[in-house]
């Protein structure tokens, strides 16, 4: 466990996969002490894959600074032991299927009565109130379901997002509504109970193009790397590459047409004059655009975007990622003592120091030997 802010709390988390350890690994890389339960064999994300130097890439990156207790929730023993692990908890973080938590003698009127001040979050698929809550959720098909897909990938070519997108938005929703509910406990004394749905996060990001579908009418198409609803925001080959240009401000366009292309004409032209004209008419200007930059090298547009004040950037490959100028690393430890270098998160600085990721059931002895035997659930 590493020191901060949340030094002194005690999270237990029944997680597995993605959505809930990216929420404890926040909180764990905050000072929380977490305390992730899982079953015989370990949980779903150390299955993947062994390429991390045996361990799963997922596993290694979502699951440093924790303690990993291996328990039989069906069993009245271990049962005893969770109770008594949340006797003591600040919160507690599950994604169990909906309603496992209420056979396990967990329904939310039992939380509420016998431990008053735990914030209990519960990260599902879908909202519970809705005809989908007993739905299965899984990355992929809650971006196919929200509409994510709709507005991504190529006009031919429906994708998915290439990361885990859906999980990644609910597992840092969930991270912040935490921290609310701390700072709530703080002026009344009482816990809560939170439902996070991954449905929901990723809706939420959705909010743009249902806008303007809702209220102007237009499908937000997809346009692979070039921008739906900003113009010129997209990749332009010059004579050896390509730079992605983002002028997302009438000021920008501006000087992208004076200084860039020396076609201050073009700034002034009706069918270009806004950002919404550009929009409407990308296919004409793209013809006025596209020669200007043929006649370029990368680095004569970069030199002359730099000038101008003008945004851009380069595609990078995932074998570039590793040696990217603007990457900040960290090092954690396996579980068997061996280092790998990892994206340091935001906000954490270079002084930042991570716990070791867990083998499956390390902490199970201590953690018996810690929270007893006695216990009774009821």
């Amino acid at each position: 466990m590493s020191e901060g802010a949340l030094s002194g709390l005690l999270v237990v988390a029944i997680e597995q996969a993605v959505a809930a350890p990216l929420c404890t690994v926040r909180l764990a890389d905050a000072g929380a002490r977490v305390i992730k339960i899982e079953r015989a064999g370990g949980e779903t994300a150390r299955h993947y894959d062994a390429v991390v130097k045996g361990t799963s890439a997922y596993f290694a990156w979502l699951n440093r600074g924790k303690q990993s207790a291996v328990l039989d929730l069906k069993a009245d023993a271990d049962l005893a032991v969770l109770f008594a692990m949340l006797k003591r908890a600040d919160v507690l973080v599950q994604n169990l299927i909906p309603g496992a938590l209420a056979r396990m003698g967990l329904a939310p009127d039992v939380i509420a009565g016998r431990f008053p001040r735990l914030i209990a979050v519960s990260i599902n698929g879908y909202g519970q109130d809705t005809a989908y809550a007993r739905m299965r959720a899984y990355d992929m098909l809650v971006q196919a379901e929200s509409g994510l897909c709709a507005v991504t990938g190529t006009p031919e070519t429906p994708s998915k997002i290439g990361v885990s997108a859906a999980d990644i938005a609910t597992g840092m929703n969930a991270h912040a509504a935490i921290l609310e509910a701390l700072i709530e406990r703080g002026m009344t004394g009482r816990g809560k109970q939170i439902e996070i749905a991954m449905f929901d996060g990723v809706a939420d990001w959705m909010a743009v193009p249902l806008l303007h579908y809702e209220h102007g009418g237009r499908e937000t198409g997809r346009y692979g790397l070039s921008h739906a609803s900003i113009y010129p925001y997209r990749p332009f080959a010059c004579k050896d590459g390509a730079v992605i240009i983002a002028a997302q401000t009438n000021g920008e366009w501006k000087r992208l047409c004076d200084i860039v292309l020396h076609r201050p004409d073009l700034a002034a032209h009706p069918d270009f004059v806004s950002n919404a004209a550009r929009v409407a008419n990308r296919a004409a200007l793209d013809r006025e655009l596209d020669p200007v930059f043929a006649q370029l090298t990368t680095g004569e547009v970069i030199t002359l975007l730099d000038a101008a004040g003008v945004a851009w950037g380069r595609y990078t490959d995932v074998r570039d990622l590793g040696a990217h100028p603007a990457l900040r690393r960290m090092d954690i430890t396996l579980a068997d003592g061996q280092q790998v270098s990892i994206p340091r998160p935001a906000g954490r600085g270079p002084g930042f120091r991570p716990g070791p990721v867990p083998g499956t059931g390390a902490d199970t002895a201590s953690l018996r030997a810690e929270f007893g035997p006695s216990h009774k659930p009821t």
